[in-house]
């Protein structure tokens, strides 16, 4: 069966999917987006996303271009209609097509996608190697007022990745302008030490994540206290633990960290730790509950 994307109210078959070679979101990256996973046929934490990127609209003024459709009902069509059960589903959304430039005038009629395909996690084994990441020479502008947004301009991540990915490493770990760790090329980051958990702020530049949100939720639940601030390169060594997070890839230990002069820092044991095995399994548990109904 041919791929079913969503597109402007209506479901297509992928073969049919086109958008204007004048819209905006091609032309000046003036969009948003949320990836986002289903289980059982079920979208995790759907609400929480659109709810994000409603926010986000808001900020880079598409927010009354988006009033009226029903992203969460596109977002579920989408799903049922490609019959999945493990997806990996993508909303995206941009200003739409126009002849004149966005600082121009108002907003005109969005351009609205959702895809949804088949999703394979990682496998065991590589939850228990845990992700191997370098420090990006790229850095993250913590006083942007929209680097909270999940923007459809998304360079400075796929460059910090393809770094990596030359070094042979799983991921990148993203600095601020105060060479402070913000977070992944697409991901956010996670240290324990002393039994606590260390993460940067959100005024460290850092994208307010799903997942992030939802394992500091989990950790209030299991009594282990949460500490958010700035994050100095020297958590790397101290720290007993870590792991970074996202939607796709859950809770994701992280083992190892490299400089830009290939010096290798093993985190703790060089395998997940304790805390970190506890948040995997009780993140699962919350998976299950709220999709396996």
């Amino acid at each position: 069966m041919e791929e079913i994307i969503y597109l402007n109210g209506s479901l297509v078959p992928r073969s049919g999917a086109r958008i204007s070679v004048f819209d905006q979101g091609f032309l000046y990256g003036y969009g948003l987006f949320e990836t986002m996973r289903a289980y059982h046929g079920k979208i995790f934490l759907l609400e929480r996303h659109i709810k994000r990127l409603l926010g986000s609209a808001e900020t880079i003024g598409l927010g009354d271009s988006l009033a009226g459709i029903e992203l969460g009902k596109a977002c579920r069509d989408t799903l049922k209609a490609n019959k999945l059960e493990d997806a990996r589903l993508r909303l995206t959304v941009t200003s739409g097509e126009s002849d004149s430039l966005p600082w121009e005038g108002k907003a005109g009629q969005p351009t609205v996608v959702v895809t949804a395909r088949p999703y394979h996690s990682f496998s065991p084994e590589k939850y228990e190697q845990g992700f191997r990441v370098g420090i990006a020479t790229l850095r993250r502008c913590a006083q942007s007022s929209i680097s909270g947004t999940k923007s459809v301009n998304y360079l400075v991540s796929v460059l910090a990745r393809k770094e990596a990915a030359a070094h042979g490493l799983d991921e990148a770990l993203l600095l601020n302008e105060d060479g402070y760790i913000a977070e992944g090329g697409g991901c956010n980051a996670f240290f324990v030490k002393s039994s606590r958990l260390v993460t940067p702020s959100l005024e460290s530049g850092v994208l307010p994540g799903i997942t992030r949100e939802v394992v500091i939720e989990l950790a209030d639940e299991l009594g282990i206290i949460v500490t958010g601030g700035t994050v100095g390169l020297g958590i790397i060594k101290q720290c007993d633990e870590a792991f970074v997070t996202n939607s796709m890839i859950e809770i994701m230990p992280l083992t190892a960290v490299s400089d830009s002069a290939g010096n290798t820092v093993t985190i703790g044991a060089g395998k997940p730790g304790e805390i970190t095995r506890r948040l995997m399994a009780a993140y699962k548990e919350r998976v299950e509950k709220e999709t396996a109904t």
